[in-house]
């Protein structure tokens, strides 16, 4: 028997740390909270998606009182952005989460099923994608979304 291990690697950083273009994203996503459909859990979450060609899709959740038949935001973002933009490779996903009249103060990080599609996005095109997982408090860099979910479904 051999044991094995597997790790994530992040960055821990302020928004002021962020670049122009990440702080961009950042701010997409925040805006995309405001347009949640979240009644019944009252937590608003936006995601924004960068592609290659330099637009940015957004998404948020979306609930449904059959549930689960509502959406999250990531899968949203990432879905509106492979239908409009096929041939687009998306380079970046900001996340950030609204509750209670205010953003978290620390970071929500993708569901599974959330990091599988974006997984997916990522041997799609066969590029890495970076997060941003924003939190007043504290926003978490990852450089790519296989290194959140190692053990990911692979065909």
């Amino acid at each position: 028997m051999e044991k094995c291990s597997v790790a994530c690697e992040y960055y821990s950083l302020s928004f002021s740390e962020l670049n122009s273009l990440q702080q961009k994203l950042v701010e997409a996503a925040k805006v995309a909270t405001s347009h949640s459909y979240s009644p019944y859990s009252h937590f608003s979450v936006g995601a924004a998606v960068l592609l290659d060609n330099g637009i940015i899709v957004s998404g948020s959740n979306q609930e449904n009182i059959a549930y689960p038949s509502g959406l999250c935001a990531e899968r949203t973002a990432m879905f509106s952005a492979n239908s409009q933009y096929p041939e687009s490779a998306p380079i970046a996903i900001a996340i950030a989460a609204y509750t209670n009249g205010a953003f978290v103060e620390k970071p929500i990080t993708p569901c599974g099923a959330c990091r599988q599609v974006l997984i997916e996005s990522e041997q799609r095109f066969n590029h890495p994608i970076e997060l941003m997982l924003y939190g007043e408090k504290q926003i978490l860099l990852v450089k790519n979304v296989s290194s959140l979910m190692p053990l990911s479904f692979d065909f």
